[in-house]
């Protein structure tokens, strides 16, 4: 008995693929070895740089924190502090854009907390 191969389900799974990588540089867009590897590290660099995105953004608030708190006489760790001990809970994405776009709000938060 011959060998059953149901080409129909293979090549739709190939097009799918090539289909995703549309675009890509050289053989990576139409060579199926080639586009399929290609495609399956981007889905890796695409996980690990969901969780990049977070540090790299963290590090920017921090960043744009900092220079704001020395701008009304204080360090970025000292302006923490004094939020905790004074119970303030607020976070470092909604500090950061205060700092950028409302100077005023984010320096009355500076004097509540000297």
């Amino acid at each position: 008995m011959p060998r059953s191969v149901n080409h129909v389900a293979s090549r739709a799974k190939r097009k799918r693929i090539l289909k995703l990588t549309r675009g890509y540089f050289g053989a990576r867009k139409n060579v199926w070895t080639v586009a399929k590897n290609t495609w399956e590290k981007g889905l890796t660099y695409a996980y690990r740089d969901r969780r990049n995105k977070k540090r790299a953004f963290r590090s920017l608030w921090i960043q744009r924190i900092n220079a704001a708190a020395r701008l009304n006489g204080m360090s970025y760790s000292q302006l923490m502090g004094a939020l905790t001990k004074a119970g303030i809970e607020i976070n470092r994405k909604v500090l950061a854009d205060l700092a950028m776009n409302n100077p005023e709000a984010f320096k009355a938060i500076v004097e509540k907390v000297k």
